[in-house]
């Protein structure tokens, strides 16, 4: 009897074809990429106001949750480095149902996101051309990257580079300046530490308030794990992977955690919203010359760069659904380049949403492609937990190579991390922003359950009617 490893070599080998060419920094920048985009520059202004000075405690605890799920990821994908990533590594370590399941979940959570990203850029470009609408820019710009990630892995690579490298010296310029206005510029009754508790103290909206806040933080870290899916077409995934994860974290929760406390300390917490950036909130304020169009380009970067990372993930998830025969056969070519174009193509369909929703419904648009995105992200993330309890134990237990990653304090900071998570989407039924995560997702796992029996009994039909005519045929050759 073949060992899960065997079992996930066979997969590997059903993926081949990927053009293994990124690099090391290119990994890195894609994990930052993701994670660096609506979530911080536009989705921190409703965390901001659902949390109050509090919202600096909700991110702690995101990043306390993205750090104990990078360990569990980091350890399964330098042993398993593949496109499918956790799909495959849920479906070989637990079973085929959680591989089905998580794939498609994952997959329909980003071509939401590629929604949301897609309509923070229409909010974004309003700032310049107010009287353009939103649906332009967004067949406008999606035009643009889906030829990027159809050209070929080097070129979204090196797009997906630079793009993230605008966005770290943004950041890191705007954390100086911040610092500088706080801490250099003599006493302001208006500016300072202060601003943490006026308006209603530290807890204005009480724990739930806070608590709240820690769900859209969540989103807000989501695609690190882009890193594992991008592992199959690294050059050395088993150097590369650890060092990219372990960087995308530190300096993730250093952006986040870090900005947002100067922030803070610039805007009284209650001037915070979706409609506009917190970051153009606070240059406006400085006044600036400029300062405001400057940074509404970068957060425009911030979200094309989002954009593309999820385009080329959901690509790649559908990519492995289909070699492992959970979607149609078509969706699994490749073209000269390496590019399963098919499935980029279908990937696309959150664009398609994008638009519909800010057409008919453009001021709720950006929470409502949240909730839609989050279900099956946190559920591909919590699968992450649980199948890194099967997959150390499976692991261990065939006596296979020494692991050169390993997660610090199994099982219980694996089971710590899926419990923490669970209490945190869990909570959000009593959310009235975010209870929709919940009531749209749970008939979502359903239907996709359905989908999976259905197909299972679909193939086995399938191996029968094979089988007996392979039968059929050795006898009359005899």
């Amino acid at each position: 009897m073949a060992s899960n490893s065997e079992k996930i070599q066979d997969i590997t080998e059903g993926e081949k074809g990927l053009k293994k060419s990124l690099t090391t920094r290119q990994l890195s920048m894609i994990a930052i990429g993701g994670a660096i985009g609506t979530g911080l520059f536009l989705g921190s202004g409703s965390a901001i106001k659902t949390a109050g000075p509090s919202v600096i405690i909700s991110y702690a605890i995101g990043a306390a949750i993205a750090l104990l799920l990078m360990g569990c990821l980091s350890e399964m994908t330098v042993a398993h480095p593949t496109s499918g990533s956790f799909g495959v590594y849920a479906e070989r370590y637990i079973n085929p149902w959680s591989g089905f399941t998580v794939r498609y979940s994952y997959w329909f959570s980003l071509i939401c996101s590629i929604g949301t990203e897609v309509t923070a850029i229409a909010i974004y470009m309003k700032y310049w051309f107010p009287n353009i609408p939103g649906y332009v820019w967004i067949v406008v710009f999606s035009a643009v990257l889906l030829y990027v990630n159809a050209t070929s892995v080097n070129m979204f690579g090196v797009v997906e580079y630079w793009f993230s490298l605008v966005k770290i010296i943004a950041i890191v310029g705007f954390i100086l300046l911040a610092f500088f206005v706080v801490f250099g510029t003599g006493s302001h009754s208006e500016i300072g530490p202060q601003n943490y508790v006026n308006k209603g103290g530290f807890f204005p909206n009480g724990f739930g308030g806070m608590w709240f806040a820690t769900f859209i933080s969540l989103f807000s870290y989501l695609s690190i794990e882009m890193i594992a899916v991008s592992a199959g077409e690294a050059k050395e995934p088993e150097k590369a992977v650890p060092i990219a994860l372990k960087s995308a974290v530190f300096r993730l929760v250093l952006f986040y955690i870090l900005t947002l406390a100067l922030m803070l300390m610039i805007v009284p917490w209650n001037f915070a919203g979706n409609n506009e950036s917190p970051f153009v909130k606070v240059m406006d304020i400085l006044n600036i010359p400029g300062a405001g169009g400057i940074m509404n380009f970068v957060v425009l970067i911030a979200a094309l760069s989002a954009m593309n990372s999820q385009l080329y993930t959901s690509t790649r998830m559908m990519f492995s659904l289909s070699r492992a025969k959970f979607a149609p056969q078509g969706l699994g070519k490749l073209s000269t380049k390496g590019v399963p174009v098919r499935a980029l193509i279908l990937s696309a369909a959150g664009v398609v949403i994008a638009v519909i929703f800010s057409i008919v419904s453009p001021d709720s648009a950006f929470n409502l492609m949240i909730s839609l995105s989050s279900f099956g992200a946190m559920f591909a993330w919590f699968m992450i937990f649980v199948t890194h309890l099967f997959f150390r134990r499976k692991w261990d237990r065939e006596g296979t190579r020494k692991l050169p990653v390993r997660m610090i304090g199994f099982p219980y900071l694996t089971a710590f991390g899926a419990i923490l998570l669970a209490s945190v989407v869990l909570s959000t039924v009593f959310s009235q922003d975010f209870k929709s995560t919940l009531t749209l997702g749970i008939p979502w796992l359903c239907f996709i359950t359905i989908a999976y029996f259905i197909w299972k009994r679909t193939n086995q039909q399938l191996k029968k009617e094979t089988k007996k005519k392979d039968k059929s045929t050795i006898e009359k050759v005899n």
